[in-house]
């Protein structure tokens, strides 16, 4: 069986968790007979390899003449060339990871015009969510249902405008909201105009794209009920929750057909016991891994630190700065952490390193302030025999499991974190506890073999059930 598995950029270039998961899910089908080609959005058309992989790159067009082409059926070259890697490599079953210009309802049409049948991988909430965290107003917990006019003034206010200007061009008729664009006009106030406009379109895209594929993935639980409540029908969904991919990764990299995930010993468990809380010398070691986002909540975790200056603790942040707005974060926190000794700023770790890395540590953070659909760095701290101080929100609150191996802290509440650091610093019981309360976590092995499985249903279908007739509705709006 041959599997073109499409994410939204790939190794060498800058990659997130989903690109991780996927090269490991790739290496470990390979173990299971299945031949995994990547193909991934890049500068030009080009085919080379990596880390055993082959991987094929088509380009997207960046210079956009109307900005309905960002919320459209995707970009139409792109999607022309992604057939060409079709046409060339005749792959069994298309996986997309990713809902995006470049993977996009026009590339899965190609797919399924030759027959081919599609998979998709519900990764992050910007799926589906134009703000893209599944959180209302930036503040609560979104029930994921869209709804163009909520969504649009939702957007608008996670854009800077306040909530009663952004309700208020939200509420503006379809047909009012849509002149700007009718007279060429765009960017600034005028796209701010045409949110709600702009919103239906990408709405109804993201409808049609789950529509055609053949099987949607979600990757947890909050995932399944997002799409359940979008009209995707039970029978089409799997829920896959996300495996241990750092040991498929090292493998990949040593260029070995299998190397089993290390998991932490007993003996690790038993005697990886803070200083600190046996009443030595040592501070309680705390970790970040992750981006310097505002949606990762680092600041929530520095401010708690703040102010609890007499805690035993140090915090190192390995921490990822993307772009400009990464960068100027980056620096924000720096500041915010400035004059704090026990506070450290350090490289990040690479993929291959991060359990070995975390095995130094007592526990880790992971303050997100966004609907996770993981984070694998979870699974990551687990393997390591870590305890996790977590957010109770989305992916993070059906991995962790509070008091018993690690805690939930409400995201946004300073107090809430600084109680729970405090906790973790000073009762002497409590770390041991949460360490015996972690499980061996869920490997790649196992997701690899119900992708398998997956791509086997979807190839014994019927072929006129796979090959159906797509609707080109949506790509003439």
């Amino acid at each position: 069986m041959k599997v073109l598995q499409v994410p939204f950029t790939y190794y060498p270039d800058a990659v997130g968790g989903t690109e991780v998961y996927v090269a490991a899910l790739a290496q470990r089908l390979a173990g299971q007979g299945v031949e995994c080609v990547i193909a991934a959005p890049g500068n030009a058309e080009t085919s080379g390899e990596h880390a055993g992989l082959r991987v094929c790159r088509y380009p997207v067009n960046q210079n956009l003449q109307d900005v309905r082409a960002m919320y459209d059926a995707g970009d139409e070259a792109a999607a022309a060339a992604f057939d060409r890697i079709l046409e060339r490599e005749r792959p069994q079953v298309v996986h997309l990871h990713a809902f995006t210009r470049g993977v996009s309802l026009r590339a899965a049409r190609h797919a399924r015009r030759r027959g081919i049948p599609v998979a998709y991988t519900y990764h992050t909430p910007t799926a589906t969510c134009l703000r893209g965290t599944l959180m209302r107003w930036g503040r609560e917990v979104c029930d994921g249902l869209m709804e163009e006019s909520l969504c649009a003034a939702c957007t608008l206010e996670g854009k800077g405008m306040s909530r009663a200007a952004a309700r208020g061009l939200a509420a503006l008729p379809k047909a009012i909201s849509a002149l700007p664009g009718r007279c060429g006009l765009s960017g600034g106030a005028w796209t701010a105009w045409r949110m709600r406009e702009l919103v239906a379109l990408r709405q109804r895209t993201a409808r049609e794209f789950l529509r055609e594929a053949d099987a949607v993935v979600a990757v947890c639980e909050w995932v399944r009920a997002v799409l359940l409540r979008n009209g995707v029908p039970a029978e089409k969904i799997t829920l896959s929750r996300q495996g241990l991919c750092q040991e498929a990764e090292a493998k990949a990299e040593s260029g070995k057909q299998k190397v089993e995930s290390r998991q932490p010993s007993a003996e690790v468990s038993a005697f990886h016991f803070p200083l600190s809380a046996l009443g030595g010398s040592s501070p309680l070691r705390v970790a970040f891994l992750g981006r310097l986002d505002p949606t990762k909540g680092v600041e929530i975790l520095l401010r708690a630190v703040k102010v609890i200056p007499d805690a035993r603790l140090t915090l190192d942040l390995y921490g990822i700065a993307q772009g400009e707005g990464g960068e100027r974060f980056a620096r924000s926190l720096r500041t915010l952490a400035e004059g704090d000794a026990r506070i450290t700023f350090r490289p990040p770790v690479p993929a291959t390193d991060v359990v070995s890395t975390l095995r130094g540590y007592d526990v880790l953070a992971v303050p997100s302030q966004w609907l996770e659909s993981g984070p694998m760095v979870v699974l990551e701290a687990f393997a390591a025999g870590v305890p996790v101080v977590g957010s109770r929100l989305g992916g993070i609150a059906e991995l962790v499991r509070h008091e018993v191996d690690g805690l939930l802290v409400e995201p946004a509440d300073v107090a809430a974190w600084k109680e729970a650091l405090q906790r973790a610093s000073s009762e002497a019981e409590l770390l041991p506890r949460l360490r015996a309360g972690i499980r061996a976590p869920r490997t790649m092995d196992t997701v690899a073999g119900e992708m398998a499985e997956l791509y086997g249903r979807l190839l014994a279908r019927p072929r006129d059930a796979a090959a159906r007739e797509s609707s080109p509705a949506v790509l003439a709006q």
